[in-house]
């Protein structure tokens, strides 16, 4: 049986939920459009319904600045994790992620992220959600060692392949990262071999012609895009082995500063997970 989009907030404790609903309510009392993400809107695609620590919603990135101001005049503290993707307001030990892109700079929330959105009701008040199309761009680049959001590509494609855009998915990885989502559909017809067909003909051969047209970049610009995937397993290429980073200006969204902060907590979660014994 599938549970209710609630179901998230089902262990949280009121105090929790108070301050998400409260959240909710400073951005809609200070005029600022944002969609819920993470956990709720994954429950309402999927089915599949997780408890997290955080409540993860989505703004444009001309609404950064003021809505971490909402929160700081509501008191509560906040702050500007990841200049390029991320910021944090606090609760307690409870904290709601404000996100206007994604780590790798790619998949940057615009006007179509709110176009397309979804009505739903999270925590008894009426939000849009992230669309289907755009969870499974921003989750196909996360490749980490520690975390690989495959599996919740695949549940989503599982579910609302047969309601999906296909061909504004296809504008959204475009020719330069076609590749990824080709791979992400190819293992899900390795992991549904009875549910194959739910992919489109024309999606597969699309991106497979993308796939044997692409010329590639010159061997003398040793250009790894593996960072993108892996802000922490592709340091090694880029720091011996001489290849420049995919994510840097003008081949990718992203400055010098902001791959050196990203960077900087990749080496920090590889000590976490080195101390923890993984």
């Amino acid at each position: 049986m599938v549970e209710t989009l609630t179901s998230p907030a089902q262990e949280l404790s009121q105090e929790t939920i108070d301050f998400y609903r409260g959240a909710m309510e400073t951005m809609q009392q200070a005029g600022i459009s944002f969609l819920v993400g993470g956990a709720y809107a994954y429950a309402r695609y999927t089915g599949v319904v997780r408890h997290t620590k955080d409540f993860d919603v989505f703004i444009h990135p001309r609404d950064f600045e003021r809505t971490l101001e909402a929160f700081g005049r509501s008191g509560w503290p906040v702050e500007r994790n990841f200049p390029h993707w991320l910021g944090k307001a606090w609760c307690g030990d409870d904290f709601v992620d404000l996100i206007f892109s994604s780590g790798n700079g790619i998949a940057r929330v615009d006007d179509g992220w709110f176009e397309h959105a979804v009505d739903e009701e999270v925590l008894g008040k009426p939000v849009k959600l992230c669309p289907a199309e755009e969870m499974i761009w921003s989750k196909s680049f996360i490749m980490e060692r520690e975390r690989f959001d495959g599996a919740d590509v695949a549940h989503l494609l599982h579910c609302r392949a047969n309601e999906l855009d296909w061909d504004r998915l296809l504008r959204r990885f475009g020719a330069e990262h076609g590749r990824v989502l080709l791979a992400h559909l190819l293992l899900f017809g390795y992991i549904y071999p009875d549910q194959a067909g739910l992919i489109p003909r024309h999606v597969l051969e699309t991106l497979s012609k993308q796939a044997k047209t692409d010329p590639g970049r010159p061997a003398e610009e040793r250009v790894c895009r593996g960072p993108i995937l892996s802000r922490g397993q592709y340091l090694i290429d880029l720091e011996e082995w001489g290849y420049r980073d995919a994510r840097v200006k003008p081949l990718g969204n992203m400055t010098e500063e902001e791959v050196e902060i990203w960077t900087a907590e990749a080496r920090k979660e590889a000590e976490r997970q080195l101390a923890n014994g993984h």
